[in-house]
Parts: C-alpha cells; sequence; structure tokens
C-alpha cells in the first residue's frame, strides 16, 4: 500500500519524534560504545550493520521500539476507520461503531493512558421478552447507551430492543489528572488508584414515534481493571429501573475493560478494594454529619414560627435511582464553551427540553424524581426541576448570581423557577419551562393605604426556600406570598441560611463518592438546512394529499413561501431575545408580493419536534390553519416555510408556518 508524500512525510515526523521521546539515540550509542569496547580486547574486528542489529536485538532496543510502535499504529488505523466511518458528514462525532475503537478527531498520544471500554451485548430485558424480530427497514423502538468519564462524552449506534440487545460497541476513554497537560507524564496506578471517577452509563429507549425514556442510570467503578494479570477484566453489570422501580432490574450489560498501553506492574486485589471502602465510609460519614447539621438546624427553624412546618423547604431530594441526594448538589457551575451565547438563549435553550413528569404506577400524588444531568439531556424531557437545576447552572456559568426557587404556582401545585439578583439589587425571576422572564417589585404591607403598590407580574404563588451550589436559605418572612417577599438573602431576620462549610461537605465536586460528575454539554448534529427542508418538502406533501382529499387543486407559490423566512426569523430571535424586530420588512414584503384585490393570510406555529405527520394533526387542530390549508376560492396561491433551529444536546426549535392569498371576490 503506497502512501501520498504528505502522508509520508507526516509518518516519518511520527516516528522520528516518537524515537526521541524514547530516548533511543540515546540507547544506541550506549550499546554502540559498549559493543566497540568488548571489540578492541580481542584484536582487530570489523563490525557489520549485521552485527550491530544483533547487538541492538540482543540488548531488547528493537522490541521495545517495535512493540510500541505497533501500538501506535494499531490505533492510528483505528482512528483512520473510525473517521472515515463515523464522520462522513459531520453528524456524529461520538458514535461508536461495531468492532473498533471510537476514537474522537484527535491524534492519540501515546504517552496517555487510555482505558477502552467494550460493550459486548445485553440480555434479561425482560419487559421486551416478546418484542418479535424486527423485520429490514421497518421502524421500531431502539436503545442507545450514553456514557460521561472525566469530561468525555460518548454514544453508541441505535439497537432494536429485544430482551438480548445487540449492543456491541467499544469506547476509548483517556485516563489523566485534573488540570495536566498534553505534555504530562503517563498516569501510573497509584494515580489511577486515586481516580475515583466513576464511568456513568445512561441507557435510553426510543420508540416509533421518537419518544424517549429513561432505562438505567449506571455508575461503573472501572479500577478493577487494574488489579488484572493481563490488562483485561471481563464482567457482567446488572442495570437497574429509576424511580420506582430502582430496585427492579431493567437488564444486563456484559462488559470489558482493557488498558492502553497495558500496566507493567498490577495492584493487588485487597489494595484496590481497601481504598474503595475508604471512599465509601469517607462518604457515609460526611453524609451523617450533615444530616445530624440539617436535623438540628429545621428544628432551629422551626422554633422561630410553628407555621414554617407548612412551608416548602426542600433540603433533600431523590435522584432517578432512589439516592437521596442535598439538592445544593444538583446545581453546579456549568459553562457551555461555544455553544450559548447569552444568558438568555441558555434560558431558551432549556425551554426547548420537553416538560415530563416523572411516571407513576397507579393513581395517587405525582411522584418526584430528580434527575442527574447527564440523563436528563440524553433523555431530552424532564420535570420542573431538572429544567430548574440546570438553568440555574447555566445563569451561574455565565457570572450571574443565579439560584432555584422552591415554592408553589398561581395555579396550585408545587413549583420550581430560577431567580438572579442584579448588582444594584432588582430581583429576576426566569420560567424554565417557557424563558419567560418577570421582574419582582415586593409590595410593601406597611405603606400607606392609597401609596401607589406594584402588581405582581410573576404567575408564582408562595417561595419556601432558594439554594444554588454553595447556598441554601429557608424563608423565614411572616409571610411565604411571592409578591410580599422581600428577597434580601443576606438578612438573617428573612431568610436563614445553612452553613456554607456544611454543604460544601457533602456537595463540592468530588467531596462524596455518592455525587456523579458534572458532563459538559454536546453540540448538535443536527444540520439545521438539511433538517429545514426535508421537513418543508414533508409539510408540502402532507397539505397537497389533505387538500386533494377535499378534491381541492394545490398551487404552491415558492416567491411566498420565502418571504415566510423572515417571519420565523423575528419570531424565534423574540423568544431568545425578548425583543421583536424584523416585522416591518416582513409586512412591507408581504404587500408587495400580493396583488390588489387579493387576501393574505399566515398562521405561525411552534414545536419541540420534527415529526411531520405529528405537527400537521396538531396545526389542523386550529380552525384558523384548517382555513388556510383547506383554501378555496379564485387563483389561490399556497405557500409553507419551514425552519429548524438546532441547540445544544441535539436539541431543536422548529417553527412552520402557513400561507395563503385569493383573489377576493365579493
Amino acid at each position: 500500500m503506497s502512501l501520498p508524500p504528505e502522508k509520508a512525510s507526516e509518518l516519518k515526523k511520527t516516528i522520528h519524534d516518537h524515537l526521541i521521546k524514547m530516548d533511543v539515540h540515546g540507547k544506541i550509542r550506549e550499546v554502540l560504545s559498549e559493543t566497540l569496547k568488548d571489540g578492541l580486547g580481542y584484536g582487530p574486528h570489523t563490525f557489520s550493520e549485521g552485527d550491530f542489529l544483533q547487538a541492538l536485538q540482543r540488548r531488547g532496543i528493537i522490541d521495545d521500539v517495535m512493540r510500541d510502535l505497533q501500538f501506535s499504529q494499531s490505533i492510528q488505523q483505528d482512528t483512520e476507520r473510525s473517521r472515515e466511518k463515523d464522520f462522513p458528514n459531520k453528524s456524529a462525532p461520538h458514535v461508536a461503531e461495531k468492532n473498533r475503537l471510537p476514537l474522537n478527531r484527535m491524534d492519540i498520544d501515546v504517552a496517555r493512558r487510555y482505558l477502552h471500554l467494550q460493550v459486548l451485548g445485553g440480555k434479561a430485558f425482560l419487559d421486551h421478552l416478546q418484542e418479535p424480530e424486527p423485520l429490514p427497514g421497518q421502524v421500531c423502538s431502539t436503545f442507545r447507551l450514553y456514557l460521561h468519564f472525566r469530561n468525555q462524552r460518548f454514544q453508541s449506534k441505535p439497537v432494536p430492543c429485544a430482551c438480548e440487545p445487540d449492543l456491541q460497541e467499544g469506547f476509548l476513554l483517556e485516563v489523566h489528572r485534573d488540570g495536566i497537560g498534553e505534555g504530562s507524564r503517563m498516569a501510573d496506578c497509584t494515580t489511577m488508584l486515586s481516580i475515583c471517577d466513576p464511568v456513568h452509563l445512561v441507557l435510553i429507549k426510543m420508540d416509533t414515534s421518537n419518544e424517549t425514556t429513561l432505562v438505567s442510570s449506571y455508575f461503573l467503578d472501572w479500577r478493577s481493571v487494574l488489579s488484572a494479570p493481563s490488562g483485561r477484566t471481563c464482567f457482567s453489570v446488572e442495570l437497574l429501573g429509576v424511580g420506582s422501580e430502582s430496585k427492579v432490574p431493567a437488564g444486563v450489560l456484559t462488559i470489558s475493560l482493557e488498558l492502553y498501553p497495558p500496566l507493567v506492574e498490577t495492584l493487588n486485589v485487597d489494595i484496590i478494594t481497601t481504598q474503595q471502602s475508604l471512599e465509601r465510609q469517607r462518604s457515609a460519614e460526611k453524609e451523617r454529619l450533615f444530616l445530624v447539621y440539617a436535623k438540628q438546624w429545621w428544628r432551629e427553624f422551626l422554633e422561630i414560627r410553628p407555621s414554617h412546618q407548612s412551608k416548602l423547604v426542600k433540603i433533600f431530594a431523590q435522584d432517578e435511582n432512589g439516592v437521596n441526594r442535598p439538592v445544593c448538589s444538583y446545581v453546579r457551575v456549568l459553562r457551555a464553551g461555544r455553544l450559548l451565547e447569552s444568558p438568555r438563549q441558555a434560558a431558551r435553550f432549556v425551554s426547548l427540553l420537553a416538560d415530563e413528569k416523572a411516571p407513576l404506577v397507579g393513581g395517587g400524588a405525582k411522584q418526584e424524581q430528580w434527575c442527574s444531568l447527564l440523563a436528563f439531556v440524553c433523555r431530552g424531557k424532564g420535570d420542573c426541576e431538572d429544567h430548574a437545576t440546570l438553568l440555574c447552572s447555566l445563569l451561574l456559568g455565565f457570572g450571574l448570581d443565579a439560584y432555584v426557587c422552591v415554592g408553589t404556582r398561581a395555579k396550585g401545585g408545587p413549583h420550581t423557577w430560577v431567580l438572579t439578583r442584579g448588582t444594584d439589587g432588582s430581583i429576576t425571576f426566569w420560567e424554565s419551562l417557557t424563558a419567560h422572564r418577570y421582574l419582582h417589585q415586593a409590595i410593601d404591607p406597611d405603606a400607606p393605604p392609597l401609596a401607589p403598590q406594584p402588581k405582581p407580574s410573576s404567575p408564582y404563588r408562595t417561595v419556601g426556600c432558594v439554594f444554588n451550589h454553595q447556598s441554601f436559605l429557608a424563608n423565614c418572612q411572616p409571610t411565604d406570598a411571592v409578591p410580599l417577599c422581600v428577597f434580601d438573602l443576606q438578612n438573617p431576620s428573612r431568610w436563614k441560611a445553612m452553613s456554607e462549610e456544611a454543604l460544601r461537605s457533602v456537595c463540592a465536586p468530588g467531596s462524596t463518592t455518592s455525587l456523579p460528575p458534572i458532563p459538559p454539554l454536546c453540540a448538535s448534529s443536527l444540520e439545521p438546512a438539511a433538517a429545514s427542508n426535508q421537513l418543508e418538502l414533508e409539510m408540502r406533501f402532507l397539505v397537497a394529499e389533505h387538500r386533494k382529499d377535499l378534491e381541492v387543486a394545490t398551487v404552491w407559490d415558492d416567491h411566498l413561501s420565502y418571504l415566510l423566512s423572515s417571519a420565523l426569523a423575528a419570531y424565534e430571535t423574540e423568544r431568545c431575545t425578548g425583543v421583536s424586530c424584523g416585522n416591518e420588512e416582513f409586512q412591507d414584503a408581504v404587500r408587495r408580493a400580493v396583488p390588489d384585490g387579493h387576501t393574505f393570510k399566515g398562521f405561525p406555529i411552534h414545536f419541540l419536534h420534527r415529526n411531520a405527520r405529528r405537527a400537521f394533526a396538531t396545526c389542523l387542530r386550529s380552525q384558523f390553519c384548517e382555513e388556510i390549508v383547506s383554501c378555496r376560492g379564485d387563483h389561490v396561491r399556497l405557500a409553507v416555510r419551514v425552519r429548524v433551529y438546532a441547540y445544544p444536546e441535539n436539541a431543536c426549535a422548529v417553527w412552520i408556518m402557513f400561507a395563503c392569498k385569493y383573489r377576493s371576490v365579493l
């Protein structure tokens, strides 16, 4: 196989750099010196190249070089195959294919340590015991596995749901220390033993209508591979359900772990077990001490005023695995890099994740379930608590003084939202489900009767407590009604604070082993232009079929369709920024495109999904849209425009606008 000149020179440079890193030239000079000295004692002798190679081979230098170069070569070959297969259109940077290493778009550094995690199949997913074998080309429910390890995220390809799903994947995870650059030394056994970050596995099911369900969330301690004599270990992992089924097995995955390059010396199993036991004991002791403190703090809070017993002061919340964690641990300072440009765009992104309460078997009150961040964004939907904690984390990342509020809405029922405090003392409420913002101005109950009072602008009725990643404050004002509350959080007569040191002991990153690491957000793999074109073609087909059933002809006006784009762009800009702009240009363009004596009608609508049939069925429920789609008359021209806006985590805002123009006949 011949290489292009640029590839050949690149390969030569890589080998040269690797030889310098191994100090091969120094070893060669040393062997040459020793060989010449040995030869001088036996009279004149001519050394050939073969003699010198034999000397190098006896010292094991050639074997060392070839072994390292072979490792690098195999990784490089896998990298090339991964690039060719994974990135034909830059659509799935973290998808792993079968029987090869899933490598991101980076060169493998042979001076770093890697963990090769392979999923070798699933079994005992009994909920799918009666699942029929899917026919070729048939749309069926699928499983997809998501991984997060030390700021690295991966996802598998979807496989059909079955009792024994064909989950065959490989993931290459870099094992590194925090704050270490590319030139660091390779992590040794002791360093890796101290890395207690688990591999977070999240299994998601997607049905035929693209609805997602969280099947399991599992934290894998990978350090058992440090004691494997061959540097490789294989075992089965029992996945448990979530929520009310967190004690019920959901299925079993067979997992293989292997370190690259292999360890020279392995650890004793007892050392690893002892380390894990010490970590668990340390975490349990911290959690016990915090619980003792929380109980004492709660008693003090109740002694202030008996009515505090009925306030919504939430200190702990259960995650998807049924583990009770302090609510402050669900909030982190989260920076989105280049994926989100402003706090309002962050609010828009969070609002595009669907709102869905945790499923409950049988009747009764709402089941409470706060999700870890990875489970929430992989599933793409969650309850108001998940939205509020994510939005608060993002606003903290943008440098705002943000808190999650726990209380009730005006319509009744518990609710959470986000509060930010300005440097001038202004208070702004952020509704995480809609991205709406409300400026809070408290009503003064002691003001004179005729004094002007601000009107409540927010939909919130009561607030019991506020918290973020390092603060927890309970409302100890005489009333918890939001319009009367003063959010002077530093005033102990209005807000009772928990000790920040106590919160830090159980909520700071790495403080306990039960805290899941916070994953980074992933860029969208969606191509907005292609998705918009595809959905628009599907909508045109559905409109034509609908009018065909009504025995009405369909004539499209492409120019009018194009003009609708500016309206859709204005709608999305308004949702992101709260500022309306561009409507004047749209209205002027429509007036020019619609002749005198003609009537124009338009109907915009917004969706969070790209299912054309679902969207069209929803549109037809509107009488105004149905009038446009079914328009009859003289010289009728129809138009439809679709615009898909992509956000992180494959969230999308879909705008569709139907329009028609026709000659008015009196």
